[in-house]
Protein backbone atom coordinates (compact mmCIF):
# COMPACT_ATOMS: atom_id res chain seq x y z
CA UNK A 1 0.00 0.00 0.00
CA UNK A 2 1.14 3.58 -0.50
CA UNK A 3 2.56 5.53 2.42
CA UNK A 4 1.07 8.68 3.87
CA UNK A 5 2.66 11.55 1.95
CA UNK A 6 3.25 9.63 -1.29
CA UNK A 7 2.12 11.47 -4.40
CA UNK A 8 2.49 11.50 -8.15
CA UNK A 9 1.35 13.50 -11.16
CA UNK A 10 -0.41 12.04 -14.16
CA UNK A 11 -0.97 13.79 -17.50
CA UNK A 12 -4.39 13.41 -19.08
CA UNK A 13 -4.69 11.96 -22.57
CA UNK A 14 -7.77 11.57 -24.75
CA UNK A 15 -8.25 7.96 -23.63
CA UNK A 16 -8.37 9.05 -19.96
CA UNK A 17 -10.95 11.75 -20.64
CA UNK A 18 -13.11 9.64 -22.97
CA UNK A 19 -12.56 6.10 -21.71
CA UNK A 20 -15.98 4.81 -22.73
CA UNK A 21 -16.02 6.31 -26.21
CA UNK A 22 -12.39 6.61 -27.39
CA UNK A 23 -11.80 2.89 -27.74
CA UNK A 24 -9.74 0.54 -29.85
CA UNK A 25 -11.77 -2.53 -28.98
CA UNK A 26 -15.28 -3.82 -29.48
CA UNK A 27 -15.35 -5.62 -26.11
CA UNK A 28 -18.35 -3.49 -25.05
CA UNK A 29 -20.52 -0.73 -26.38
CA UNK A 30 -19.72 2.98 -26.42
CA UNK A 31 -20.44 4.67 -23.09
CA UNK A 32 -20.00 8.43 -22.89
CA UNK A 33 -18.68 10.20 -19.80
CA UNK A 34 -16.32 7.57 -18.44
CA UNK A 35 -12.87 8.54 -17.25
CA UNK A 36 -9.83 7.21 -15.43
CA UNK A 37 -6.48 8.29 -14.04
CA UNK A 38 -3.39 6.50 -15.29
CA UNK A 39 -0.92 5.10 -12.77
CA UNK A 40 2.52 4.82 -14.39
CA UNK A 41 4.00 1.34 -13.85
CA UNK A 42 7.11 2.71 -12.13
CA UNK A 43 4.93 4.64 -9.65
CA UNK A 44 2.65 1.65 -9.01
CA UNK A 45 5.68 -0.49 -8.16
CA UNK A 46 7.49 2.18 -6.09
CA UNK A 47 4.39 3.22 -4.12
CA UNK A 48 2.93 -0.31 -4.04
CA UNK A 49 -0.42 0.65 -5.60
CA UNK A 50 -2.00 -2.73 -6.15
CA UNK A 51 -5.04 -4.24 -7.86
CA UNK A 52 -7.28 -7.14 -6.86
CA UNK A 53 -4.47 -9.65 -7.55
CA UNK A 54 -2.92 -8.49 -4.27
CA UNK A 55 -4.12 -9.01 -0.72
CA UNK A 56 -3.83 -5.23 -0.13
CA UNK A 57 -6.87 -3.03 -0.50
CA UNK A 58 -7.48 -1.61 -3.95
CA UNK A 59 -10.32 0.75 -2.98
CA UNK A 60 -9.43 4.25 -1.81
CA UNK A 61 -11.50 7.01 -0.25
CA UNK A 62 -11.11 10.02 -2.52
CA UNK A 63 -11.82 13.75 -2.43
CA UNK A 64 -10.76 16.61 -4.69
CA UNK A 65 -9.34 19.96 -3.62
CA UNK A 66 -12.14 21.78 -5.46
CA UNK A 67 -14.75 19.98 -3.32
CA UNK A 68 -16.57 18.31 -6.23
CA UNK A 69 -15.46 14.84 -5.12
CA UNK A 70 -16.06 14.23 -1.44
CA UNK A 71 -15.33 10.85 0.15
CA UNK A 72 -16.07 8.79 -2.97
CA UNK A 73 -14.51 5.41 -3.72
CA UNK A 74 -11.81 5.02 -6.35
CA UNK A 75 -10.60 1.59 -7.32
CA UNK A 76 -7.06 0.73 -8.46
CA UNK A 77 -7.37 -1.79 -11.29
CA UNK A 78 -5.76 -3.25 -14.36
CA UNK A 79 -2.25 -4.49 -14.86
CA UNK A 80 0.46 -4.38 -17.50
CA UNK A 81 0.61 -8.17 -17.79
CA UNK A 82 -1.62 -11.02 -16.61
CA UNK A 83 -1.31 -11.74 -12.90
CA UNK A 84 0.62 -8.58 -12.00
CA UNK A 85 -0.36 -7.12 -8.63
CA UNK A 86 0.41 -3.49 -9.57
CA UNK A 87 -2.48 -1.36 -10.84
CA UNK A 88 -2.40 0.81 -13.93
CA UNK A 89 -5.41 3.08 -13.31
CA UNK A 90 -7.87 4.56 -10.84
CA UNK A 91 -11.56 4.73 -11.70
CA UNK A 92 -14.80 5.15 -9.83
CA UNK A 93 -15.62 2.01 -7.87
CA UNK A 94 -18.95 0.87 -9.29
CA UNK A 95 -19.26 4.09 -11.32
CA UNK A 96 -16.98 4.44 -14.33
CA UNK A 97 -18.42 7.92 -14.97
CA UNK A 98 -17.34 9.29 -11.58
CA UNK A 99 -14.03 10.73 -12.82
CA UNK A 100 -15.62 11.72 -16.13
CA UNK A 101 -18.04 13.96 -14.22
CA UNK A 102 -15.14 15.48 -12.29
CA UNK A 103 -13.18 16.00 -15.52
CA UNK A 104 -16.18 17.85 -16.92
CA UNK A 105 -16.49 19.95 -13.73
CA UNK A 106 -12.83 21.04 -13.86
CA UNK A 107 -12.95 21.49 -17.65
CA UNK A 108 -10.13 18.97 -18.03
CA UNK A 109 -8.27 18.98 -21.33
CA UNK A 110 -5.70 16.74 -22.95
CA UNK A 111 -2.34 17.61 -21.40
CA UNK A 112 -3.73 18.76 -18.04
CA UNK A 113 -1.88 17.49 -14.99
CA UNK A 114 -3.57 15.83 -12.02
CA UNK A 115 -1.72 15.40 -8.73
CA UNK A 116 -2.68 12.36 -6.66
CA UNK A 117 -1.74 12.75 -2.98
CA UNK A 118 -2.04 9.93 -0.46
CA UNK A 119 -3.34 11.60 2.69
CA UNK A 120 -3.23 8.18 4.37
CA UNK A 121 -2.45 4.78 2.83
CA UNK A 122 -6.15 4.48 1.87
CA UNK A 123 -7.20 8.12 1.30
CA UNK A 124 -6.50 10.13 -1.86
CA UNK A 125 -6.74 13.83 -2.63
CA UNK A 126 -6.93 14.88 -6.30
CA UNK A 127 -5.82 18.28 -7.55
CA UNK A 128 -5.85 19.70 -11.06
CA UNK A 129 -2.57 21.55 -11.38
Amino acid sequence: MPNTGDSFITILKQAHLQWGSHRHTNSRGILFGEGYLQIPASIARRQNITNSNSTNTNVYLCSSTDGFLNNVNLKATGCSHAGSIHAKQFHGSGNLQLLGHWFNHINAQIGDQIRIDFITPTEILLTKI
